[in-house]
This record gives C-alpha cells, structure tokens and sequence, in this order.
C-alpha cells in the first residue's frame, strides 16, 4: 500500500465519521430511546476501536472477499439465467435483489443464534450493553464477511458486479447503524413492513436474545413468527457469557479453542 492510498483511506474514514456524527447524534438527542444515555458512554473507547478496525483494516478484506467469490459466482452462474433477470424491468430487479438477500440474512441470522460456532463469532457483536450508532461497528470481521457475503449473495447470482450493487451496500450499512442507534421514532403500523430501531433493541435484549432477526423489513419475522416489539425498551443489552473487554481480546477470543480461552478467563486481569 502507497502512502498516497493510506491516506485516502484514513481521509475517507474521517469524513466517514464526521458524517456519521453529524447525522446520527442530533437523532440520538432529539429522539432518545434511552434518555440518560451520554455520547461517551461506558465501552465507548472499545466501540471506537472497532470503528477504526472496520474502517481501516477489516473493509479492505471484506470487499476483497465479496468481489473474489462474486466473480466466481457470476461466471458459473449460466449466462442464459443471467440475461432472463436482466431482462426484466430494474424495478423488478431491485425488488428480488432485496427480497431475496432479506430471506438469507434472515435465516443466515437465525443460525447465527442457533449453531455455537457462527455465535461464537456473532456474539462480540451482542456483547454490546449500550446500543448506539457506534455500537453498530461492534462485529468480528469474519462475522462480517458472513454477514454481507449473504446479503449479496442473490445479486452476484444474478450477474451483477459489485461496483454495481455498491449503492445498496452503503444503504444498507447506513440502515445497520441506524437500528443499533439510540433513537426511537415510532413510525406506526409502518414498522412492520420498514422496520425501527425499537425492534432491533429488543433483539438486542440481555434477557431474550431473540427473535427481530431480519435486516431491513421485518416481514420475513412476521412470516415466521419471530416478530417481537414491546411498547418499552429493553432494560439491559449484552450477553451473559463472559466477553473479553478489550479489541484484541474480542478479535482473538472466538478463534481460540474454547478450552483455551477458559484458561485464560481463569486469570485475573490486571487492574
């Protein structure tokens, strides 16, 4: 890498948070969901950290695998198919897109809860116990790569590159950090077919941690019965194993055989 492109990475990510901030914040402070909730709340330092990591080391790998394998569907994927889809209308296109990548991450979510080795990796993201637009970044890189290889996955069947879907991509990390933010603008009936931070709270809920595991319309939970929004917020998030409070101790846990680290939970850490 140049330092002419370390740079323009470390530039983009500073405009990046900029931006975030100046979108999400004044949200957090006119619609709270949490009222007495500050901005530099416990575990801030470590969510920041996975910003960093998201943004200057881990997006780098996740496009590299997103294009190696989208290149590799797209040329096994018979052209004759290919040429069907992109015959149709774009609006047609665009709504399988969606609606097809919203049925995978559902269920690709469900496993994420269901099969202990995908939660293993799943789990530094629910270690979180206060949501904001910053916990949003609290994900393990392979846990990511899982994550938006599947919301993909039905666009590079249908033949497009990735420059193509980038649009979407970006929308649908701007709507990630959103549901994770400390907002709560009740939208109505509407949320069933939208979605709302409130659902995805309860997600989040220390007590439950379950159901609302779809990505952005939370029909397919209606569907199969995974729809959960209380009138209230959940009164705790996070999880009730014992989670590493550090980023290279978040990073590193869940590759480590579980023997291992119960060792190395067994030591008491330094003050």
């Amino acid at each position: 890498m140049t330092g002419s492109e370390l740079y323009e990475i470390i530039e983009a990510t500073g405009i990046s948070l900029v931006f975030l901030i100046l979108v999400f914040l004044p949200m957090e402070k006119v619609f709270p969901a949490k009222r007495n909730q500050k901005f530099f709340r416990p575990r801030w330092i470590l969510d920041f950290c996975f910003f960093l990591g998201q943004y200057l080391l881990w997006s780098g790998l996740v496009l590299w695998v997103l294009n190696y394998f989208g290149e590799y569907l797209t040329s096994i994927v018979p052209k004759s198919f290919q040429s069907i889809i992109k015959s149709q209308p774009f609006i047609i296109q665009v709504f399988e897109v969606l609606f097809l990548s919203d049925f995978l991450i559902y269920w690709g979510h469900r496993l994420q809860h269901s099969v202990d080795f995908l939660w293993r990796f799943h789990k530094v993201h629910h270690s979180a116990e206060h949501l904001d637009w910053l916990a949003a970044h609290r994900e393990h890189p392979l846990d990511s790569i899982y994550t938006i290889g599947l919301i993909n996955l039905p666009a590079f069947i249908m033949g497009f590159p990735l420059e193509s879907i980038a649009g979407i991509i970006a929308f649908r990390g701007i709507w990630a950090i959103y549901i994770h933010s400390n907002v709560r603008l009740p939208i109505g009936p509407l949320r069933v077919l939208i979605g709302a931070p409130e659902l995805h709270h309860w997600h989040h809920d220390l007590d439950r941690r379950a159901g609302n595991y779809a990505n952005i319309s939370p029909i397919m939970d209606v569907i199969f019965g995974t729809y959960k929004c209380p009138d209230t917020e959940p009164e705790k998030f996070g999880i009730k194993e014992e989670s590493p409070n550090t980023y290279l101790g978040q990073i590193i846990e869940p590759i480590l055989p579980v023997k291992t680290w119960k060792k190395i939970k067994r030591r008491p850490e330094k003050q």
